[in-house]
């Protein structure tokens, strides 16, 4: 990670309405919420969370795209791809304080907004409309989880790809076909003969 001496303010007003969708805030509560923030930058396949490293921090993409995955025997199985306006941590290491298994690396070069997992807990216990925020997030987050999971037990290979480029066609630019296929579960060769019914 790179040293980042970018002011915060910079970024207020996305964050504020990432904040928006999930619950009405007015600018002057919000900024209750602006020093507990900071910037992070990453150079393309950096790391921004290590194997065992615990994760500290609670992280929202402004710029770039950064992806979670787990080693599974020799092959890396991607979880999350998150591009601007999402929000990437390792849940159970944050949430439990204990070693990550999973890993977290920036596909591009990316600017994270972060709060660090003490400054969330001094915001939940410090400003009343925090954890309507927080609560809110959560719902969505399982709710968004839950679709996908749904997605990938009912729908077959072909139509688990289509609908994903289909709701995400930017990503085939973006994300290495490998990752991509991994993410997807779908092996490298189907991938590939996939592509073709996008001709």
């Amino acid at each position: 990670m790179q040293a980042n001496g970018t002011d915060i303010n910079q970024y207020a007003g996305y964050i504020l309405k990432f904040v928006q969708q999930y619950v009405k805030i007015s600018e002057q509560d919000f900024n209750q919420f602006l020093p507990f923030f900071e910037v992070r930058t990453f150079s393309k396949r950096e790391e921004v969370l290590r194997y065992g490293q615990t994760d500290d921090y609670l992280n929202l993409v402004v710029k770039g795209l950064v992806r979670k995955y787990v080693l599974v025997g020799k092959n890396e199985k991607t979880l999350q791809l998150a591009i601007e306006g999402r929000v990437i941590q390792s849940e159970l290491s944050f949430h439990k304080r204990i070693p990550s298994t999973v890993i977290i690396e920036a596909l591009e070069p990316s600017v994270l907004v972060s709060m660090r997992y003490d400054k969330v807990q001094h915001v939940l216990d410090n400003i009343p409309v925090a954890e309507q925020i927080g609560r809110e997030m959560m719902t969505y987050l399982f709710i968004k989880k839950d679709a996908r999971y749904f997605v990938q037990l009912n729908h077959t290979t072909r139509q688990r790809f289509l609908h994903y480029i289909k709701n995400h066609p930017q990503m085939m630019q973006r994300v290495p076909q490998k990752i991509l296929a991994s993410y997807l579960e779908i092996k490298p060769e189907t991938f590939s003969r996939l592509k073709h019914l996008l001709k």
